[in-house]
C-alpha cells in the first residue's frame, strides 16, 4: 500500500547490504531487539545485542508494540559499551536504534572501536520519528548532516547516504496511521470520515511523489547508510 512503503524499503535495503556481506564474516547486530534481521544473516557469523530493558509495555505512553521478547539476545549491554575486543567484527548492523539511544555520538565511537580496519557500518535510522518505545525515545530523528558529519569524524567514510521516501510517502504514511492515533488521543468513531479522507487524499499524494523532485531534503521518513571504517 502506498503511504506503507517505509517499513518495506528499509527491510529490502537492509537485506540487499548483508546478502554483500562475505559469508563467515563476524556480525553484530547493535541493538538487535528481536532478531528481526537474522534471518539476512545465514551466511554470517551473527551476534545479536541489546540493552534488553524494552519489555513491550515501556510506559504505557506513544506507540508501543505491546510484547517484546529479548530472551534470544547474545549479549545484554549498553550499546555504548559492549564487552568484546577492540577490532573484532567485520561489519555491524543498526536498524533504527540511534533514537532510543541517549547519545549516539558514543555508539558511533564504539563502533569504531569494535571494527577491524576495513570494517563495514550498516546503519539505519528515522530523520522524523513518533514517540515509540517510550520512555526509551531521546531523538525524533537525525538529518543526513548528522551522519556527514560525525561519521567521518569518527573514521568513517560514507560509501551510500540514501533517503528512504520523499515528504509525500511521509504524509500519506501518517494519513494511513490517523485511524490509530485518533481512536488513542481523540475521537474514535472517525473511521468512516477518516476513510473518505483516504479514499481523497492518498491518490493525489500518490501522484505527487512520482512527479517528486527532492523533498526528501525537508521531509523522509529516515535514512540508509553504509559506511567503511578507515
Amino acid at each position: 500500500m502506498f503511504g506503507g512503503y517505509n517499513d518495506k524499503n528499509r527491510e529490502k535495503w537492509v537485506a540487499q547490504k548483508l546478502a554483500q556481506v562475505p559469508a563467515g564474516y563476524r556480525i553484530l547486530d547493535a541493538g538487535a531487539g528481536e532478531l528481526r534481521y537474522k534471518k539476512f544473516c545465514g551466511h554470517l557469523n551473527y551476534v545479536s545485542q541489546d540493552f534488553g530493558q524494552y519489555e513491550g509495555e515501556g510506559n504505557q505512553k506513544g506507540l508501543q508494540t505491546g510484547t517484546w521478547n529479548n530472551s534470544k539476545i547474545d549479549i545484554i549491554s549498553d550499546i555504548t559499551s559492549i564487552p568484546e575486543p577492540d577490532a573484532s567484527f567485520d561489519a555491524i548492523l543498526c536498524v533504527e536504534v540511534f533514537e532510543h539511544i541517549p547519545n549516539p555520538i558514543l555508539a558511533i565511537i564504539e563502533f569504531q572501536r569494535l571494527l577491524k580496519p576495513g570494517g563495514v557500518l550498516i546503519l539505519t535510522a528515522p530523520f522524523c520519528s513518533l514517540t515509540h518505545f517510550a520512555p526509551y525515545h531521546y531523538y525524533s530523528g537525525f538529518n543526513s548532516y548528522f551522519y556527514e558529519r560525525f561519521l567521518p569524524e569518527n573514521n568513517f567514510k560514507i560509501l551510500e547516504l540514501k533517503e528512504n521516501g520523499n515528504y509525500f510517502d511521509y504524509f500519506a504514511q501518517e494519513l494511513i496511521r490517523l485511524p490509530r492515533v485518533a481512536k488513542q488521543y481523540s475521537f474514535r468513531f472517525m473511521n468512516l470520515y477518516i476513510r473518505l479522507v483516504q479514499i481523497l487524499l492518498l491518490p493525489l499524494l500518490y501522484f505527487l511523489s512520482k512527479k517528486d523532485k527532492g523533498s526528501s531534503e525537508i521531509l523522509t521518513y529516515g535514512f540508509h547508510i553504509l559506511a567503511q571504517k578507515s
